[in-house]
């Protein structure tokens, strides 16, 4: 990716799954110049999630338990490009603003130091990535090469059910191993491996967190759906991050809905959508994915008048933009859930 330095100075009816991919598209769009893509890292304590429910094959009732967040300090992940898509580094704190709400909120810190990740690969084994195994997995090792010492890394495969495949480990060998195993078949539980994944990074000892999808996104055998993994996704302080396989003429519904899906789950996290609609580039998007996560802001404030109320609380991240510097693109997680207590 080229850089922009700035000198320093389930199983559901397939039409009900499109109208909420389109709702939670609306609601996370990303403005350009001064607009949102909100967004904050909470400090997380989650509740334990039954994830040995997710080879059943009954629908799940009741609802999904919820992750408390304590938001005394709120992280945010911003990622700023200008409107050619290219990371734009070197900005200062005064280049940023933050709402809580519509409070703007003191900016206590601003950082964008390579700082240790927790890395949750999901990736997708199902049929429909016959032919794209290969290269897809190579393009993971090549990723996992711009690792830091202090990173971490699980894998969880998916088809008709997600599997964690390595546990935490901090030998990319270790990943690629197991990525070698997969064989591609059976269908697509993406939404349940999303599930299992933001369940294991619990165990995370890195306080950034990113889970990695790499996927076609042609979900079509979870028992969860899209507003179960929604709402959960919402209220952790994981930022979501997908390289998008995608095929040219898709052949079923699933498949076309896949890039709107992988799309939305990002968006709302602060993380993008690396589409790659050629296996040849896949390499140069896996550069650019690396070279962006190791090059993210980080702002820190402690909301002005937290009120324990255990509600959602949008948050906005604006960018002024230098002089004579285009308009920006901001992505960040669109809010937090306050701590009820």
């Amino acid at each position: 990716m080229t850089n922009t330095l700035i000198p320093t100075a389930g199983r559901h009816p397939q039409y009900s799954a499109q109208l909420l991919i389109a709702a939670f598209l609306l609601a996370g769009a990303v403005p350009l110049c001064f607009g949102q893509a909100s967004g904050t890292d909470v400090h997380i304590a989650p509740r334990s999630i039954n994830t040995s429910a997710l080879s059943e094959a009954r629908p799940r009732n009741g609802a999904i338990e919820r992750f408390n967040a304590n938001a005394s300090l709120v992280l945010v992940p911003v990622t700023v490009t200008d409107k050619k898509d290219h990371l734009v580094i070197g900005l200062e704190r005064d280049n940023f603003s933050v709402f809580d709400g519509q409070e703007r909120q003191v900016i206590r810190n601003l950082s964008n130091e390579d700082a240790p990740i927790s890395l949750g690969i999901i990736f997708d084994t199902s049929s429909s990535m016959y032919g794209k195994i290969e290269r897809s997995s190579q393009a993971v090792v090549q990723f996992l090469r711009t690792a830091n010492p202090s990173d971490e890394f699980f894998l969880i495969g998916f088809a008709d059910r997600p599997e964690l495949l390595v546990d935490f480990t901090s030998s990319a060998e270790d990943i690629q191993d197991g990525i070698s195993r997969v064989t591609p078949e059976g269908r697509t539980a993406l939404l349940d491996a999303v599930y299992l994944g933001l369940d294991t990074m619990r165990r995370a000892r890195n306080e950034r967190k990113v889970l990695l999808i790499v996927s076609d996104g042609g979900e079509n055998h979870s028992r969860y759906n899209i507003k179960d993994v929604w709402s959960v996704v919402e209220e952790v302080g994981i930022q979501i991050y997908t390289m998008g396989i995608f095929d040219e003429a898709p052949r079923t519904n699933a498949e076309r809905w896949g890039p709107d899906l992988l799309r939305a789950i990002s968006n709302v996290t602060g993380g993008r959508v690396f589409p790659i609609h050629s296996l040849k580039k896949i390499g140069a998007a896996t550069s650019e994915l690396a070279i962006e996560l190791r090059n993210q802001y980080v702002i820190a404030y402690r909301p002005s008048d937290l009120v324990h109320d255990g509600k959602w609380h949008r948050i906005s991240v604006r960018v002024t933009p230098p002089q004579n510097i285009p308009e920006l693109r901001v992505y960040a997680k669109r809010g937090y859930y306050a701590p009820a207590e």
